[in-house]
C-alpha cells in the first residue's frame, strides 16, 4: 500500500467539505511555503504557544523559526527547555496543552472529515481534545484516506514504523502507540484550523 500518495482533486474536495462540515475549518494551500505563510498569519502577535512533536512542521519551517526566536509569539517550548529539573519539566509540559495556540499534526484525514491522532504519552492529544483554547492541525494532503479503517491502517503500517525508525536514529528506544483519539466533530466552531497541503508531508 503507498500511504504517501498524493489523492486527486476530487478526494481533496470530499476532505475539505468533511472537515468544514465536522467544524475544522480547513483552508488548502498549495505547498509547505504557502503552509508556513498561512500558519504566522493565523497566530496573532505576542499570542502564546505550544507546538506538539511533529515532521511536518518541522519541514515547512516552522520549527526553525522558533528556535531562531526572530518571531512575535511566546512559546512554551522555551519555557520547558530552558527547565533542567525533569519533574518540574514534566510539569510544565502537562500545562503547556492549555496553550492559547496547540499547533502540531495528525496521522490521518478520511475523505468524510474524520481526523485520527495518536502518541505514545497522549501529550499533543491533551491539547487537541480539549485544552489549548485554540488547535491547528497542519496536514499533507499524503495523509488523506478513505475511510476510518484505512486511517488506523495507516497509523500502524505506516507512522508507527516510520516514528520509530526516525526515534531510533536519535538514540532513543523507539516509540508505541499509548492515546489514540478520534475526532468526529469540534463544539465550538472556530476552535480548530486545518491547513491542509497540496503536498506531501510528515507521515
Amino acid at each position: 500500500m503507498d500511504w504517501d500518495r498524493t489523492p486527486d482533486q476530487a478526494a481533496i474536495d470530499r476532505t475539505l467539505a468533511g472537515l468544514k462540515e465536522r467544524s475544522f475549518n480547513p483552508v488548502l494551500v498549495p505547498d509547505r511555503k504557502s503552509a508556513l505563510e498561512k500558519l504566522k498569519q493565523t497566530l496573532p502577535e505576542g499570542c502564546e504557544l505550544m507546538t506538539g512533536s511533529s515532521t511536518t512542521l518541522e519541514e515547512i519551517g516552522f520549527i526553525e523559526l522558533l528556535a531562531g526566536n526572530k518571531h512575535q509569539w511566546r512559546s512554551w517550548k522555551d519555557r520547558i527547555f530552558a527547565e533542567k529539573d525533569p519533574d518540574r519539566q514534566l510539569d510544565l509540559r502537562r500545562a503547556s496543552t492549555t496553550a492559547e495556540y496547540f499547533i502540531g499534526s495528525v496521522q490521518a484525514v478520511t475523505e468524510s472529515g474524520q481526523v485520527l491522532g495518536a502518541d505514545a504519552t497522549g501529550n499533543r492529544q491533551g491539547g487537541y481534545v480539549y485544552s489549548a483554547r485554540y488547535v491547528i492541525w497542519v496536514v499533507g494532503a499524503n495523509k488523506i484516506v478513505s475511510n476510518l479503517d484505512m486511517a488506523f491502517r495507516r497509523l500502524h503500517e505506516h507512522c508507527v514504523p516510520m516514528e520509530d525508525a526516525r526515534m531510533k536514529k536519535t538514540g532513543a528506544p523507539g516509540t508505541f502507540i499509548g492515546k489514540m483519539v478520534v475526532y468526529e466533530r469540534e463544539w465550538l466552531p472556530q476552535r480548530i484550523s486545518t491547513i491542509l497541503i497540496r503536498e506531501k508531508l510528515g507521515f
